[in-house]
């Protein structure tokens, strides 16, 4: 009867009348998360208290969770990004991903609840299942030389030990809808980074073909799309054409996979860098939130903009308050972190099928 991905899920442990049923999904159809009725002879009303006590286990894990904004080990200065902090630990790097959250090139002063965690935990999976050659060493804090007296717990599921490589400095793009800056240049001239579409598209089409455009990497504000042939006055044509065949690969493959599990992954970002040996390995993190626009499939429409899996509600609710955008961003309310902890955790169970924490 429920097909996965769907937002509302029944654990039917006997039978169950299908009316009940169909009432509990229509009534649970707009949960941000999966939530379970884990009764299986229950009234509309059996249903609604499910439902509220639900919500208030989820504000009370959101609660009890710690965010962690930054870190300090003993006796290392971190590089810090908007989201990690990177560690030089001589042969290796190490990356944490914390629970900082930005938007409109911002980092907020409120975190995400266990993002830094879920994300940690995405690309880890991403980069078993893909196979495709990486940095990954370990996840396990206990295989990695840390310095002495350096916190373990806190840095268990969100930190990866990880090959120093030499970056390239090109974000490597690929787009199998039409969305974002894609979508705005295509109602200007029907093409996106220079590449023409058919006319007649509509926002968030699925594009005949997934495309690959190519980004500059900034360090601050918003990375620059450049076209192909940019990209080939930067970094050769030899490793130009090896990035897309294998970035369109790879997003291929994830997208194919994603599918199944209900979400679709709309575009993403990859990035690659080069060993001591000459190869090009897969860096960073790979087919996450983040780096992705992750959709419902469920709930997949074109013609317009699409829920995502993301800090969509972070947005939201900037957009609707006073803040300027020019001055430093006001705190989240409870509520909106709670909302997009779920979001996250969802895209991980989701992705996975296992149960996050």
């Amino acid at each position: 009867m429920f097909q996965p991905g769907n937002k509302a899920k029944i654990l039917d442990h006997g039978p169950m009348n299908p009316g009940l049923v169909n009432r509990a999904v229509n009534l649970l159809a707009n949960c941000p998360n999966g939530w379970y009725i884990r009764r299986h002879e229950c009234s509309i009303n059996t249903v609604r208290r499910e439902y509220l006590w639900i919500e208030e286990r989820k504000t009370m894990a959101s609660a009890n969770t710690p965010v962690v904004l930054e870190t300090n080990l003993p006796g290392l200065k971190p590089r810090r990004g908007k989201v990690r902090d990177i560690y030089d630990l001589g042969e290796h790097l190490l990356l944490v991903s914390t629970d900082r959250i930005s938007a409109f090139d911002w980092v907020l002063p409120s975190g995400i609840p266990d993002k830094g965690r879920v994300l940690t935990q995405i690309a880890a999976f991403w980069f078993d299942r893909l196979g495709e050659p990486n940095h990954l060493v370990t996840t396990d804090v206990d295989q990695m030389p840390l310095p002495a007296g350096a916190d373990r717990a806190m840095l268990a599921g969100r930190s990866t030990l990880c090959r120093k490589t030499q970056v390239v400095p090109i974000e490597c793009v690929v787009r199998g809808y039409l969305a974002g800056s894609g979508w705005n240049e295509y109602q200007r001239q029907a093409t996106v980074c220079g590449i023409r579409l058919r006319e007649g598209l509509v926002e968030s089409a699925k594009l005949d073909e997934p495309i690959f455009t190519p980004a500059t990497k900034a360090e601050e504000g918003h990375d620059e799309n450049i076209s192909f042939e940019r990209m080939v006055e930067s970094v050769g044509p030899d490793v130009a054409e090896e990035l897309r065949r294998r970035s369109l690969d790879v997003f291929r493959r994830g997208a194919e996979y994603a599918a199944g599990r209900g979400i679709v992954i709309a575009d993403t970002k990859f990035e690659w860098g080069r060993t001591n040996d000459g190869r090009l390995i897969l860096i960073d993190e790979v087919l996450t939130p983040d780096s992705s626009r992750f959709w419902p499939a469920d709930q997949y429409e074109p013609g317009h903009g699409q829920p995502s899996f993301d800090k969509q509600f972070v947005r939201d609710w900037l957009l609707a308050s006073e803040w300027d955008r020019n001055s430093p961003p006001p705190p989240l309310p409870e509520e909106v972190v709670a909302k997009t902890r779920a979001k996250y955790v969802e895209a991980f169970e989701r992705l996975t099928g296992r149960t996050f924490g």
